[in-house]
């Protein structure tokens, strides 16, 4: 990977030159990509997340950052500017750009910009290859898990929090299982990389506390949901299994 960055006339952006060559700022658009007919589909989210073909046999998927919560309606999609390095994309672009590298599954980070809105406040937008996986909610919504794949989502958690990373929002969303047994973890916005040993086990455990809260939160509006504890129990299995 080779991270770029380039200012523009309202903010800036970082992006991995060796997946584009020449950069425009109209890729962070989804009315350009609409015109080039590039757009192969969308995901829900917060943030509308569009799906691109940009050619050379890529696939990427950009995400327009916008605020959940109570304060999102307000909002929407603002956040407060504290500083580029502090920003959002700017600090999920760098964090996925360090975990691939270790060779965690995570989307490979494409670019990321920021734009300033006046003095304190700013939009962003981000862009990451496109996995050829499916979220753990759709794929529970279709059919069960075998023990195996619930204790590989456990060892895959495990992994991650062996390496520091806390996922701000671990969710059956942020999940992606692929058709060849690989499983990622994307949406890092907020993560960060925190200290290992018996002083991380708080924020690891609210992580698993906070995937079981949104398995159950789908089953309670899903009646049909392929979750029960007999899988949870295999899931916490293969997060404790050496």
């Amino acid at each position: 990977m080779r991270p770029t960055y380039q200012p523009t006339p309202h903010g800036a952006i970082v992006y991995d030159s060796g997946l584009i060559r020449q950069l425009d700022e109209d890729i962070f658009q989804p009315q350009w990509w609409q015109a080039q007919d590039a757009v192969t589909g969308t995901a829900p989210g917060r943030g509308a997340t569009l799906f691109v073909t940009p050619g050379r046999g890529q696939r990427w998927a950009l995400r327009h950052y916008r605020r959940g919560g109570l304060f999102g309606p307000l909002l929407g999609d603002r956040y407060l500017w504290t500083g580029m390095a502090r920003s959002r994309p700017w600090r999920e672009w760098h964090l996925l750009c360090d975990l691939y590298r270790m060779n965690m599954p995570v989307p490979r980070p494409v670019a990321a910009r920021v734009v300033r809105r006046g003095l304190l406040s700013y939009q962003a937008d981000l862009i990451t290859c496109q996995l050829d996986a499916r979220p753990l909610s759709r794929v529970l919504a279709e059919a069960a898990l075998a023990t195996p794949q619930w204790e590989a989502i456990g060892a895959l958690l495990r992994r991650f929090h062996e390496a520091g990373v806390c996922h701000a929002d671990l969710n059956a969303h942020n999940i992606l299982l692929a058709p060849d047994g690989e499983i990622y973890l994307i949406d890092l916005d907020r993560g960060r990389m925190r200290p290992r040993g018996r002083r991380g086990t708080r924020w690891q455990s609210g992580n698993i506390r906070r995937l079981r809260r949104s398995l159950d939160k789908l089953s309670a509006q899903d009646a049909g949901l392929h979750f029960d504890d007999v899988g949870w129990t295999a899931l916490l299995h293969g997060y404790g299994r050496k």
